[in-house]
């Protein structure tokens, strides 16, 4: 099974398809390297596709406390995956959790980024927002030990913003579903706590963002309301981002409109691979 180990000695689980620029994948919070399926059967035809499960969801390590899960710590397992695939520099596209890695990545190690596609961001990222997202991840993550990750699939797995994906694709989403039954309750509640229920809010982080000059996507759905507002925000803050936004779409938008996605991230790959995407004057 293929691994690189990061600086604190986690071993992340890799998958690595095709030839060509290569293409980073990193997964939401209810998914693992397996979401990106039709990212790589779309992409592996003609780019390098890698995908990897994050720190907490099996095969990858599962550390056992929440001290080794953080932002800067999902942020920096991007770079350990390139580095141990000896790869210098790659789009990195991320969806939700993800997205939150893949937007610091950006800010952090921009030399190693070609192009940022950053989707359904910004869940309890809005000041109105963050402390009842905090308290959730706290609540959630008591759930996923006491109740396990069954339990959590059937509600958390169903919440508004991913019932679009289940109304357009049952069986694409009973197999989200399942698969999010599979992971690991003690990393994902780790995750939580660790991660999603410490990172800082995206809007406390508007100075850092306006620095940003690598071209970067920024992709919601139209009714996956908690990232609407930070979806724009985002856009008004990088001036080199662009935003498109999917109509009638929620939360899992490289699964509910794979075709879309796919057509739209591969719109930007191209304009960037050929130096004609705009980063606004200051």
């Amino acid at each position: 099974m293929p691994t690189v180990s990061t600086p604190d000695g986690v071993r992340l689980h890799y998958e690595d398809c095709g030839s060509g620029l290569p293409i980073v994948f990193v997964h939401e919070f209810a998914g693992d390297g397996r979401s990106w399926a039709p990212q790589v059967h779309h992409f592996s035809r003609r780019y390098r596709c890698i995908t990897y499960s994050a720190r907490g969801y099996p095969p990858s390590d599962v550390p056992p406390s929440s001290d080794a899960y953080s932002q800067d710590a999902a942020r920096d397992d991007i770079l350990a995956v390139m580095d141990g695939l000896g790869i210098e520099r790659a789009h990195v596209v991320g969806l939700s959790m993800g997205a939150f890695a893949t937007l610091h990545f950006t800010m952090r190690y921009p030399h190693r980024v070609i192009g940022a596609v950053v989707a359904g961001c910004g869940y309890g990222a809005h000041p109105d927002e963050y402390a009842e997202f905090q308290a959730a991840a706290q609540v959630n993550a008591r759930v996923m030990l006491e109740q396990g990750m069954a339990h959590m699939a059937a509600t958390y797995g169903h919440g508004p913003a991913r019932l679009q994906f289940r109304d357009k694709d049952p069986e694409g989403f009973a197999t989200f579903v399942r698969q999010f039954a599979e992971h690991s309750a003690l990393g994902s509640a780790n995750t939580m706590l660790g991660y999603q229920g410490r990172r800082p809010s995206l809007y406390s982080l508007k100075d850092a963002m306006a620095g940003i000059e690598t071209p970067l996507l920024v992709v919601a759905g139209d009714e996956d309301d908690s990232t609407l507002e930070p979806s724009l925000m985002m856009k008004r803050t990088i001036r080199s981002a662009g935003l498109v936004m999917l109509p009638q779409s929620g939360h899992v938008l490289n699964l509910e409109e794979p075709a879309l996605f796919n057509q739209v991230v591969e719109e930007f790959f191209h304009q960037v691979e050929r130096d004609r995407w705009v980063v606004r004057p200051r």
